[in-house]
């Protein structure tokens, strides 16, 4: 699915940054490698120079940096919480997930897998669920995720979140839909 959050129109904008660093490195290496297969004629003063022992040292620290940085903004990017117009507690079960929302007395509800012979067509097996999870569009919204038994993982990939729901702790993160959709 294409992105429906900032967090997440972020990611692929890395993703495609750090693409294009890692192709051009490629096709310089590769040229260099046909260049050195092909052509029988050596350099001896290159061999020994420390110029380009510099050049080698120096340019994959600063390639290091141009990939470090975006990530790192990223990174801080996910872990910023504003604050939040509501807050959805999510518990894994060992076969479903039971959620909450805090902001509200008794609105708690779980949420199982759809069997596939109750399945309509265009449906996904093992993605459909009886009760879906609604939440609103372009509001801040704190998840806190946590599991009654084993470990499970809670994810929405257009959204840019996957946590980890683990028996005795609580984790949290901060979803934002910017546009209306089922995911």
């Amino acid at each position: 699915q294409n992105a429906t959050s900032p967090i997440m129109e972020e990611l692929i904008a890395f993703h495609d940054h750090a693409l294009m660093i890692i192709f051009l490195i490629s096709s310089l290496v590769l040229y260099t490698i046909s260049l050195m297969l092909t052509t029988k004629l050596t350099h001896t003063s290159t061999m020994n120079a420390q110029e380009i022992e510099m050049i080698w040292t120096i340019l994959p620290a600063i390639i290091l940096v141009m990939i470090a940085l975006p990530s790192l903004r990223i990174l801080y990017m996910t872990d910023e919480f504003n604050k939040p117009y509501l807050t959805l507690k999510a518990i894994g079960h060992q076969w479903y997930w039971s959620y909450e929302y805090s902001d509200y007395e008794d609105l708690a509800f779980d949420s199982y897998i759809m069997p596939t012979y109750f399945l309509e067509p265009g449906e996904f097996r093992l993605l459909e669920v009886d009760n879906r999870t609604t939440l609103p569009m372009e509001a801040d919204i704190w998840m806190l995720i946590s599991s009654q038994d084993v470990l499970h993982s809670w994810a929405v990939p257009s959204l840019g979140i996957k946590a980890d729901a683990i028996p005795g702790r609580l984790n949290q993160a901060m979803v934002a839909s910017m546009r209306p959709g089922l995911f």
